[in-house]
């Protein structure tokens, strides 16, 4: 895989960010390289030290286009410190087009579904099925090809075969609705910080940070990353926000029946086990997948 040139040292020049394509300055902030073995080798992200607003997740938008630079928010409220303190591994990631998203959850629904039943009452009242499953068609309100992920450099990834829809709305147009709604009244961030990414997609995003997450879950976050890039494909998602080890992912073409909510629940669980054993009142994913539908944001916590 070729190595993209990493724009993030254009903005000690120039801080404003004016040399990226901004029409807006950007806010007082810092480049970030700290990783848990020390100073990485280039930047790995700009962070803003002020908290983020509304309308600046758009402001920054043409940088994505101009510099490969995607925004994310950073939660730096919960008492575990900004990214400084993250411990981040960008050394221990992998590249995410190295994997198959099928394989890569089917390994975990393997993993995952192999535990007693008894440790998780609610699981024996909605049994697994005995195997993985396939992954989840998108809905009737597939994302228009026009809305396919974009970067400096294209990809073989966007979706080539999505049929477009006036119903579905812009992915990139509602991941900054969903950033100002954060912004304005936070429910899973506590102080959000806006940041810029060198990534080719936004499913690329924690991967390119070296973002430890779900460390109890995996490792190699490009794994993960895969799996972002199918539902990117597939539902318009975008990531929106990370904190110590929560991810928040806008969707612009989420399930609308109860047949593909209980198949994305099925990968979600193999995604993030955590989300539906410890965050439903029961721990079953026929629970989890009655909050699916419609459901314009999903978000993950790894334990």
């Amino acid at each position: 895989m070729a190595t993209l040139p990493n724009p993030l040292p254009k903005l000690a020049a120039d801080p404003s960010g004016r040399a990226l394509g901004l029409e807006l300055p950007l806010p007082q902030g810092r480049l970030i390289d700290t990783t848990d073995e020390g100073p990485w080798h280039e930047p790995l992200l700009w962070c803003a030290d002020e908290a983020a607003t509304p309308g600046l997740w758009a402001g920054v938008q043409p940088a994505r286009r101009t510099a490969g630079l995607l925004p994310v928010l950073l939660d730096v409220g919960d008492g575990r410190g900004g990214p400084e303190e993250w411990e981040l591994m960008p050394g221990e990631m992998s590249y995410p087009g190295d994997h198959d998203a099928d394989e890569v959850l089917a390994e975990f629904w393997d993993e995952h579904t192999t535990d007693e039943d008894d440790d998780w009452p609610g699981l024996a009242e909605a049994p697994m099925p005995a195997e993985a499953p396939a992954l989840a068609t998108a809905p009737t309100s597939a994302i228009p090809t026009s809305y396919a992920p974009t970067s400096a450099t294209p990809t073989a990834d966007a979706p080539t075969s999505a049929t477009p829809t006036a119903a579905a709305p812009d992915p990139d147009a509602l991941a900054a609705e969903l950033a100002d709604t954060l912004a304005q009244a936070p429910s899973w961030l506590k102080e959000p910080r806006l940041a810029l990414v060198p990534a080719r997609r936004s499913a690329d995003i924690p991967a390119a940070i070296g973002w430890g997450g779900p460390m109890n879950h995996e490792n190699d976050v490009a794994r993960l990353c895969a799996v972002l890039r199918s539902w990117e494909d597939r539902f318009g998602i975008r990531v929106v926000a990370l904190t110590f080890d929560r991810l928040v992912l806008s969707v612009a073409a989420p399930p609308t029946t109860e047949a593909e909510a209980e198949a994305v629940a099925d990968e979600h669980f193999a995604f993030c086990p955590d989300n539906i054993r410890q965050g439903t009142a029961d721990g079953t994913r026929h629970s989890y997948a009655r909050t699916l539908p419609g459901e314009r944001a999903w978000s993950f916590w790894w334990d």
